[in-house]
């Protein structure tokens, strides 16, 4: 039998994991690399024109201070629904940690029902909940007497940001989940021992330990957050736009390939770098964390 063959079959060194890489590449590699290669050329009425490769198109989109301050508004938003999420979700792993039997069960099912929805129906529900005058929050306030004017609440960076951070929740809780409720017990034990209080060993010791489950968590919302444009082009309204509005306006309603190919580029550019400082962080605070304990 050929050795190739005999590894294929005996699941030996890189050959198990060939099936993954092969549909990774053929239909997301690919396809990426396709589209990143229409803003480097002219397209016009869907065909290719010339056969030369410019830089122009980038350099024209660089040049423009509308896409720097698309920019900026899609990292402020995904920033603030990040620190967000951590806020929110933070408590929630620990109180899951902390609990067992049914308890537990009912956090995690709560915690991954939200997923069981399509991101675009979530965005539809706040909608309903941050209408105008008829929202149902404007409506709870104003009949309980809170407020005298319905608040403008819709077509807001706080409604994107609102949307964002509920939907993509989920996804920072469920690394701190498996982080804290595998964490060694002993160690806050030893700190209690020494002399440290309930607050002082949770600072020192549990949030240390849950480190690398933070920034895992911060660079995943986010990288979702930054490039999301279900909520920005519902909750923010016609005429609010980030870097992905305008990906998807320019590609779908546009017909601009070129034009959207080039955003396209800069954002998921810019949003692989971003990730790559996050998760560089995490990796040298944690060893950081590792050394100081």
């Amino acid at each position: 039998m050929h050795p190739v063959v005999r590894r294929v079959l005996h699941g030996g060194g890189f050959w198990p994991a060939f099936p993954a890489v092969a549909f990774l590449v053929v239909f997301l590699v690919l396809p990426m690399l396709t589209l990143l290669a229409f803003g480097f050329v002219t397209i016009e009425r869907g065909r290719i024109v010339g056969d030369t490769f410019t830089l122009q198109h980038l350099h024209s989109a660089l040049g423009d201070q509308l896409i720097w301050r698309l920019a900026w508004r899609s990292f402020y938003v995904a920033v603030i629904s990040t620190v967000l999420a951590l806020v929110l979700a933070y408590p929630v792993a620990y109180l899951f940690s902390q609990t067992g039997g049914i308890w537990r069960t009912l956090i995690l099912i709560a915690v991954i029902s939200p997923l069981l929805t399509s991101a675009l129906v979530r965005t539809y529900a706040w909608l309903v909940i941050l209408g105008g005058r008829r929202g149902l929050l404007n409506q709870t306030l104003l009949q309980l007497g809170l407020i005298d004017q319905p608040l403008r609440l819709l077509n807001t960076d706080w409604a994107v940001i609102i949307g964002m951070t509920q939907i993509h929740l989920p996804f920072m809780i469920l690394p701190l989940l498996a982080v804290l409720s595998g964490r060694d017990r002993r160690l806050e034990e030893a700190a209690r021992n020494l002399g440290a209080g309930r607050v002082r060993t949770f600072f020192t010791v549990v949030v240390p330990m849950s480190v690398p489950a933070i920034f895992a968590g911060l660079a995943l919302v986010f990288a979702v957050s930054y490039t999301n444009f279900i909520v920005p082009q519902l909750l923010g309204g016609g005429s609010y736009s980030t870097l992905a509005v305008q990906v998807y306006e320019q590609t779908v309603v546009v017909l601009d390939w070129t034009r959207g190919a080039v955003l396209a580029t800069i954002l998921l550019t810019s949003c692989f770098v971003f990730v790559y400082l996050i998760v560089a962080g995490g990796s040298r605070l944690s060893r950081w964390s590792e050394i100081r304990t």
